[in-house]
C-alpha cells in the first residue's frame, strides 16, 4: 500500500508561516527606520507603518523599542554573515594559481562590506554603542570572529596543501581582511562615496598581491633563494 505525499498545508502550519513572514517584515522594516533616524528618533509608529501592520502588531512579536533594536541588528548582522560566509566557502574548490580565487573572494568580500545594509549596520552599532554593549559581541563577536575563523580555517588547509608558506591562520586572515577593508573606508569616506566594481576590483587586487608577498609558498621560497 503506497502514501500519498502531503502536499497541502493546514492552517496551523499556514499561521505559522504568516507569523513568520510578518515578524521579518517588522524586523526589516525596523532596521530600515533606526538606519533612517537612529534609535532615539526612531518611533514605533513609524516602524509599523514601514511593516505594513498595525502598531500592536509589532508589540505582539517584540514587546518593546529595546527589543526591537536589539533583534534587529542581530538579523542584519547574521544576513551579513551568512553573504560572507558563502564567498569564502567558494575557496574550497581553488584549483592552480590562487591569486585568481583570492581576488575573487576579496571582491565578493568587498561587496558584503560596501553595500548599503553594511554600512548602516556599522554605523548603528557604533552611534549607540554606548546604550548597547552587548552589540558590540552580537555584531563584532559573532561576525567579525567568525569570518575570520573561517578565512583562518581556509588559509590553514591552503598551507597544508604547500599553496601557502606556513603561518599562523589566524594572522593570516585578520590581514587579508584588513588589507581588504582599509583602503575601502578611506576612498569610500566611510561609505558616503559609493564606490564602483572596477574600483572594489582594483582594491581587491592590490591587498591580494601584498597578501601573496607575505604568505605565498612561491613568495616565500623565491625570499630564501635571493638571501642565499
Amino acid at each position: 500500500m503506497t502514501t500519498r505525499a502531503r502536499t497541502s498545508i493546514t492552517p496551523r502550519e499556514s499561521a505559522s508561516r504568516g507569523r513568520i513572514d510578518k515578524r521579518h517584515a517588522i524586523l526589516d522594516a525596523a532596521f530600515t527606520v533606526f538606519s533612517r533616524k537612529g534609535y532615539s528618533q526612531a518611533c514605533v509608529n513609524e516602524i509599523a507603518a514601514e511593516a505594513g501592520v498595525a502598531k500592536p502588531t509589532v508589540y505582539n512579536h517584540l514587546d518593546s523599542k529595546e527589543n526591537l533594536f536589539r533583534h534587529a541588528m542581530t538579523t542584519a548582522a547574521e544576513g551579513a554573515m551568512a553573504r560572507n560566509l558563502a564567498a569564502i566557502e567558494r575557496l574550497r574548490d581553488a584549483d592552480g594559481d590562487l591569486r585568481g580565487p583570492l581576488e575573487e573572494l576579496g571582491l565578493r568580500l568587498l561587496q558584503c562590506y560596501s553595500n548599503d545594509q553594511s554600512w548602516a549596520l556599522r554605523r548603528l552599532l557604533y552611534a549607540e554603542v554606548t546604550q548597547f554593549p552587548d552589540l558590540l559581541d552580537i555584531v563584532l563577536g559573532n561576525g567579525t570572529n567568525r569570518l575570520a575563523e573561517a578565512l583562518a580555517d581556509r588559509f590553514a588547509r591552503l598551507a597544508l596543501t604547500g599553496r601557502l608558506r606556513p603561518a599562523d591562520p589566524a594572522a593570516a586572515a585578520e590581514q587579508f581582511l584588513a588589507l581588504l577593508t582599509g583602503p575601502v573606508d578611506i576612498r569610500s569616506r566611510l561609505g558616503t562615496r559609493r564606490m564602483k566594481e572596477t574600483e572594489l576590483r582594483q582594491v581587491a587586487g592590490a591587498a591580494v598581491a601584498t597578501f601573496l608577498l607575505a604568505f605565498s609558498a612561491e613568495g616565500s621560497r623565491s625570499a630564501v633563494a635571493q638571501e642565499i
